[in-house]
């Protein structure tokens, strides 16, 4: 990130502390990603919620997310990185509580609301203030490092989930988990120094967004809807959609997050191979195989289609933000916060439309005699035939990117913040 300075020498920053406390939020962040896709049917049977409801209390997760995340990115110098963080542990906290003592429909709308809104602020506050305390090449390794523990957080996140959904403990047992991460970074943040916010040569408000209206940027913001719902979407409904697909639908969700993390580690060879454009191209073609996959293969098969869809999905992120840092760098911070917040947007949007796809599908194939695991079945395979249109969209929009940015180079130093950005 050009416009951020590196780092902010005082012997009274704990740089390995707050290097860490980042870490353990971002933890926080996957955990209430994997751990309520886990919980999702049980919160469906509790409350006797339609998978549309469902969809519109997932879309506050993702709505909540880009709100704070966008703001926080506007105003991180003027009120730093401490302040932005003690909101996400107020936003994480209440988010967490309210989930576990929910009454129904409206408090579980709220609850995840404020959980989305800690999420954003986490990497409104983080990625800065990591940039803050390193330079050149340890920066970008620090960022990578850091950005490895949302896919990392998900698989552990996963695997809690299943174990604990296989001892038979309580959703609610399941929600108190997401705690432990939420009060050590909590721990590990009291009472430290945070470095100071500067800005090194950075371009204006004015500039930034002048910049934002150029084609390329206005493209990979369009592009940046789909990529975004292709990762979010069949990851979030998997225990809905695989459940009744003879694979066990936590597992497909730690081995996709397990492989997005060995992916993202090495993404940097990736992408100085192949470009961005090629990346992304690559990703979607993989993405929408990897999806037809889930929706025609039963059993074991669905861990493969798990990994072809990983590796689509696995890059979309950080080379979508590092594309826009690249080729629209006047855009500065706030063009990558816009971006990333479009997706967690659109996302958000879709929630419910998923959910629509499934109640529909479900109820047309319950009309035509099917019901108990064949019903199930039938539905996922037809809700995620649906979503194959996301990437299936993206393929056609990365080959004109592609041939649109066929004579445009990227140097290493480009390639590293690709991979540094998410």
């Amino acid at each position: 990130m050009k416009s951020i300075s590196t780092a902010h020498t005082n012997g009274n920053i704990n740089k390995s502390a707050l290097f860490n406390g980042s870490c353990f939020a971002l933890i926080t962040t996957a955990f209430t990603f994997s751990i309520r896709a886990g919980i999702l049917p049980e919160l469906g049977q509790s409350f006797g919620l339609t998978a549309e409801q469902l969809g519109f209390i997932n879309s506050m997760w993702f709505l909540g997310f880009p709100i704070s995340m966008i703001l926080g990115g506007i105003f991180y110098h003027t009120i730093g990185p401490k302040t932005i963080m003690t909101v996400a542990f107020i936003c994480h906290t209440a988010g967490i509580l309210l989930t576990i003592f929910a009454g129904g429909y409206n408090t579980l709308l709220l609850s995840t609301l404020l959980i989305g809104i800690g999420n954003g602020c986490t990497e409104a506050a983080c990625n800065p203030m990591i940039a803050d305390m390193y330079s050149g090449v340890k920066m970008q390794k620090m960022l990578a490092r850091f950005h490895m523990w949302f896919p990392g957080g998900i698989l552990v996140g996963s695997l809690i989930s299943f174990a604990m959904t296989k001892m038979g403990m309580s959703w609610q047992a399941q929600m108190w988990v997401t705690m432990i991460p939420t009060v050590a970074y909590a721990i590990l943040f009291f009472g430290k120094t945070f470095p100071r916010t500067q800005l090194a040569g950075a371009t204006s408000f004015s500039e930034n967004l002048k910049a934002m209206l150029s084609p390329v940027f206005i493209f990979l913001f369009c592009c940046m809807a789909l990529t975004a719902i292709t990762e979010f979407g069949p990851s979030q409904w998997v225990s809905i959609v695989l459940g009744a697909s003879g694979a066990n639908a936590m597992l497909i969700l730690a081995l996709t997050n397990g492989v997005s993390a060995v992916g993202r580690y090495f993404a940097g060879p990736v992408v100085g191979r192949l470009g961005q454009t090629g990346v992304l191209l690559g990703g979607a073609i993989l993405a929408t195989i990897g999806i037809y996959l889930f929706s025609i293969v039963t059993g074991p098969m669905a861990y493969v289609a798990a990994i072809v869809y990983a590796l689509g999905i696995c890059y979309f992120w950080p080379v979508m933000i590092g594309s826009v840092a690249t080729r629209v760098p006047r855009s500065s911070a706030l063009g990558m916060s816009i971006v990333g917040g479009v997706g967690m947007f659109s996302t958000s949007i879709f929630q419910p439309i998923i959910g629509n796809w499934i109640d529909t599908a479900r109820a047309d194939n319950a009309a035509q005699g099917l019901t108990g695991t064949a019903l199930e079945l039938a539905t996922g395979q037809q809700s995620l035939v649906k979503m194959m249109a996301f990437p299936g969209i993206l393929i056609v929009a990365f080959i004109v990117f592609f041939i649109w940015q066929r004579n445009t180079k990227t140097t290493p130093e480009e390639s590293e913040m690709t991979m540094a950005v998410h």
